[in-house]
């Protein structure tokens, strides 16, 4: 495909002249076939560029070639293809701010911006930078001047307007976000999506993006019913042929049900290869607790891998919740001795569990609203609420 440099120019000035964004964004995509062509691999390339294209394609375009004679190097210079990309992306500010009125050319900016940040990936993956996600932080930074540009589109034209932009650059700048973690750096962010016209007439697959990214973050943020709210819209929308998707949603979403109380069901857990957590649902819903660690400490590295161990972690409290409640369904009383709840924790695996152990446990379900009741420190009891004293948890706030 265009057997020579001065015919992929001419190439991108034909697309230029008719406004076709979507072609231009091939023409500068480090996924297109054309980064194959070796005619193209020019150091400096300002020469033939500034004979065939007009400002400011014309340095988006030099940028773009100046990438691909970096990456066609032995060995690849990955650092000098980052900066170019860099300079790529800023030239595309600028085009973005030269055509005031017109958004056609927004498939350019999400193709620039998307190879950008996988290009400082790679740096970060190679230890190019002083430090850990310097080089993504500076990639967010250029993201931004991107985004700053769609979100102070104000033109009343809803066709025409950049701001239709803003939520492919949101995903991308999450991904840098949540790899670098600075997650604080998500509030604004979903703040300008939250409050824009456009947040339910974005497309389908950024909207379904989004929400993974959000419902993560309201997981992080112990915010489970909304977490479960996000993660399930973006599992029921996330296409079938996509499984490799659905399976990364599934592994957030199903610890956040099981804590609000949802166990899942083992053919789907098996249909997307997570049957770690059916291991985890029987230990809960027998309240046994060795089972439950033995099944934490077999798959720790699955965990922490996916960055939920902490979260697995807080299951722990409901394996104690439906353990105790196996003790109040035997003893059929509303006023029940804290030696008990210790004889059943000792008995599941927690031989040097204390009375003030056990106590501080109970505490704790009592205030995460677990269990209606409260202490009798001078009895050494646990009085329970006559009506429902172990509420579902899905009811629980």
């Amino acid at each position: 495909m265009f057997g020579t440099l001065n015919n992929f120019l001419s190439g991108v000035a034909r697309a230029w002249a008719v406004n076709d964004g979507v072609n231009l964004a091939s023409f500068v995509s480090l996924k297109d076939k054309h980064i194959m062509n070796r005619n193209l691999y020019v150091e400096m390339p300002e020469n033939a560029v500034s004979r065939i294209l007009e400002a400011p394609i014309d340095e988006i375009v030099c940028a773009h070639i100046k990438v691909l004679y970096y990456l066609s190097l032995e060995p690849r210079d990955f650092p000098l293809a980052y900066r170019h990309q860099s300079q790529c992306v800023q030239s595309v500010v600028k085009m973005l701010q030269q055509l005031k009125e017109e958004n056609w050319c927004l498939p350019i900016m999400y193709t620039v911006c998307l190879d950008l940040r996988i290009l400082a990936q790679k740096c970060e993956e190679l230890g190019s930078g002083s430090k850990p996600g310097e080089i993504l932080e500076r990639a967010a930074d250029c993201l931004m001047s991107c985004f700053r540009v769609c979100a102070a589109d104000n033109r009343s034209s809803d066709s025409e307007t950049k701001r239709l932009g803003m939520l492919n650059l949101v995903n991308q700048l999450f991904k840098v976000y949540f790899r670098i973690n600075k997650l604080h750096l998500c509030k604004p962010l979903i703040r300008a999506i939250d409050s824009s016209a456009f947040k339910d007439t974005f497309p389908l697959p950024e909207q379904i993006t989004y929400k993974y990214f959000v419902g993560r973050k309201a997981m992080f943020d112990s915010d489970y019913k909304s977490a479960d709210d996000f993660l399930s819209f973006a599992l029921k929308y996330c296409p079938k042929n996509f499984p490799h998707n659905k399976r990364l949603i599934l592994i957030y979403l199903v610890p956040v049900k099981m804590l609000l109380g949802y166990m899942p069901k083992k053919y789907i857990l098996e249909c997307y290869d997570i049957l770690q957590f059916h291991e985890l649902s029987e230990a809960l819903k027998e309240g046994n607790v060795r089972k439950f660690d033995d099944v934490i400490q077999r798959h720790e590295y699955f965990f922490i891998k996916c960055g939920i161990y902490l979260l697995v972690e807080k299951l722990k409290f409901i394996v104690y919740r439906n353990l105790f409640k196996r003790v109040y369904l035997i003893k059929q009383t509303h006023q029940l001795d804290l030696n008990a709840f210790r004889s059943a924790l000792r008995f599941v695996g927690e031989k040097d569990m204390t009375i003030d152990e056990t106590h501080c446990i109970i505490a704790n379900l009592i205030f995460e609203g677990k269990i209606k009741g409260y202490i009798s420190h001078s009895h050494n009891k646990l009085v329970v609420s006559k009506q429902n004293p172990f509420p579902a948890l899905n009811t629980v706030s």
